[in-house]
C-alpha cells in the first residue's frame, strides 16, 4: 500500500471527533481492508450495561468507509450512501474491533462489509455485520 495512501487514510480518521471520544484507533490497514478498536468504556454504554448499538454502527461504519477509502482516488474522501446493520449479540467485553473490507469497488459506488467483535481477553464474540455502499467525494 502506497505511503500517501496511509497518510491520507490515517489523516482522515484523525479529523472523526466522534470516534476520537471513543478513544478509538487504526489497528490494521491494506487495500481494500481495515481494521478498527475502540475501549469498551462506561460513556459508551446504554441502559442495560452494553455497548450502545450507536457506538457498535460508527465503529463498523467507519471501518467500511476507511476501507473503501483505502482504494479511491488521491484526491478524494469517503462518504456513506447508505449502511445496514444487523446486531448478533450484545456487546460486553473490554473492547470492541470492526474489520471492514471492500466487496466491490467502482468508479461511482463501492459496496462494502464489516464484522464488529467485543473482546474479553482473546475472545471475540460476532456482535454485529454491516453492510453499505460509500460514494467518493
Amino acid at each position: 500500500m502506497e505511503t500517501i495512501i496511509r497518510t491520507k487514510v490515517c489523516d482522515s480518521f484523525a479529523r472523526q471527533a466522534l470516534l476520537q471520544t471513543f478513544d478509538a484507533r487504526i489497528e490494521t490497514m491494506s487495500e481494500g481492508q481495515i481494521t478498527l478498536s475502540a475501549p469498551i468504556q462506561p460513556h459508551g454504554l446504554q441502559q442495560h450495561g452494553v455497548v450502545h448499538a450507536g457506538l457498535t454502527f460508527a465503529l463498523g461504519d467507519s471501518a467500511a468507509g476507511y476501507a473503501a477509502l483505502t482504494l479511491m482516488a488521491q484526491d478524494a474522501e469517503v462518504m456513506t450512501a447508505e449502511m445496514k446493520i444487523n446486531l448478533l449479540a450484545p456487546a460486553t467485553g473490554d473492547r470492541l474491533i470492526a474489520r471492514g473490507r471492500v466487496l466491490k469497488p467502482g468508479r461511482r459506488l463501492f459496496v462494502t462489509a464489516a464484522d464488529v467483535y467485543a473482546v474479553t481477553g482473546s475472545t471475540e464474540t460476532h456482535v454485529a455485520v454491516l453492510q453499505g455502499t460509500m460514494v467518493p467525494v
